[in-house]
């Protein structure tokens, strides 16, 4: 199945995006089914009103998650790039609900910010509350997978040696633009990749993670309770912007677009904030 969040006559709410149309599922977004306790039959069985796929708004996939919780440095050849040695653990930020868009949305470059750089990643969306996860409890508590692309403020980022100032600016994260169930996820993980301008920036295969989906759950479970609809990011590969000799970074009316697989893309055009 996938499932997302549309907006409609300035109201979000939750569909199952089938092959022709999408079907409202009476909910105003995916965290509101997530927490029903049947949410798999009843998204299944929806047949609320519907829309034509063409022209459909994304909002964000979660627009009111209880966590965001990100992944650094847990793509090997990025950990390279970056000349930083493999962690023993996770490291892990937060970002804030506000830092989310829809997968079409603009990304809003701060202004107080020259170094806004691209970060492809996997998300995953939890679906069943879940504390102290073994590795079987872990899987079954994955709703599903989406795209995000975590845009950081380099210049704020590296101000101290916490990273949440960098990574949570206001209408910068893209995430969707649906949800796709493990069940439809390729086997093999797939490709993720970072187009710049049309540019590819960054490709991997997604094998190349550290610390895969279920190890993430079973991970931060153990620290505090997964909620349905919280989501964890879960790092980026090689060829960001800001390893690069000079540095890439994204500016005004830039279009990045970011693929995994199986999963869709997002495909946003950056604006500077307006004053």
């Amino acid at each position: 199945m996938k499932l997302a969040t549309i907006r409609v006559a300035g109201q979000t709410r939750a569909v199952r995006v089938d092959a022709d149309r999408a079907v409202e599922l009476g909910a105003a977004d995916l965290v509101e089914v997530l927490r029903r306790p049947d949410w798999r039959a009843t998204a299944a069985a929806a047949d609320g009103p519907a829309h034509p796929l063409d022209g459909l708004d994304y909002a964000p996939l979660v627009t009111t998650p209880e966590k965001i919780i990100c992944v650094g440095v847990n793509y090997r050849k990025h950990i390279e790039e970056m000349g930083r040695e493999a962690p023993a653990y996770p490291t892990l930020f937060a970002k804030y609900s506000r830092a989310l868009i829809g997968a079409y949305d603009e990304i809003v470059l701060p202004a107080g910010s020259e170094a806004m750089d691209y970060e492809a990643e996997l998300a995953l969306v939890i679906g069943t509350e879940v504390r102290n996860a073994d590795e079987d409890e872990a899987r079954a508590a994955i709703a599903g997978y989406s795209v995000l692309n975590d845009v950081t403020a380099r210049d704020w980022q590296y101000r101290t040696l916490q990273w949440l100032q960098g990574k949570t600016f206001e209408a910068t994260t893209p995430l969707g633009p649906w949800l796709v169930t493990p069940d439809e996820v390729p086997a093999t993980g797939g490709e993720m990749s970072c187009e710049v301008d049309g540019e590819v920036m960054q490709r991997t295969d997604l094998s190349d993670i550290l610390f895969g989906p279920v190890e993430l759950v079973s991970y931060i479970s153990k620290i505090i309770t997964l909620a349905p609809g919280d989501v964890i990011a879960t790092g980026t590969p090689g060829g960001v912007g800001h390893a690069r000799k000079p540095p890439r970074y994204l500016a005004e009316g830039t279009v990045v677009t970011t693929k995994i697989e199986g999963l869709g893309e997002c495909r946003n055009v950056c604006r500077l904030e307006k004053a």
